[in-house]
């Protein structure tokens, strides 16, 4: 598993690359982190299911409620 990120102020840049992150911190409730979850399971089911073919998905198209919340992405 790799981690990468952007920073709130790179991320608007153009052309910026990812940086390889060393730890992640969530700060969430108790329902987002079981939404959260939710989201990996049903994420890890499509990436079997689907092969090479999975690309990625976000968990803000995957649940609204994370429309206003930093991007969360999920990759092959």
């Amino acid at each position: 598993m790799k981690l990468f990120g952007f920073s709130e102020t790179s991320y608007a840049a153009h052309a910026v690359r990812p940086d390889t992150l060393a730890e992640v911190t969530l700060v969430a409730t108790p329902a987002e982190l079981r939404r959260i979850a939710e989201f990996l399971v049903s994420t890890a089911m499509d990436m079997e299911t689907m092969g090479v073919k999975y690309s990625h998905e976000h968990l803000s198209d995957w649940d609204h409620s994370f429309e206003s919340a930093p991007e969360f992405v999920v990759a092959r």
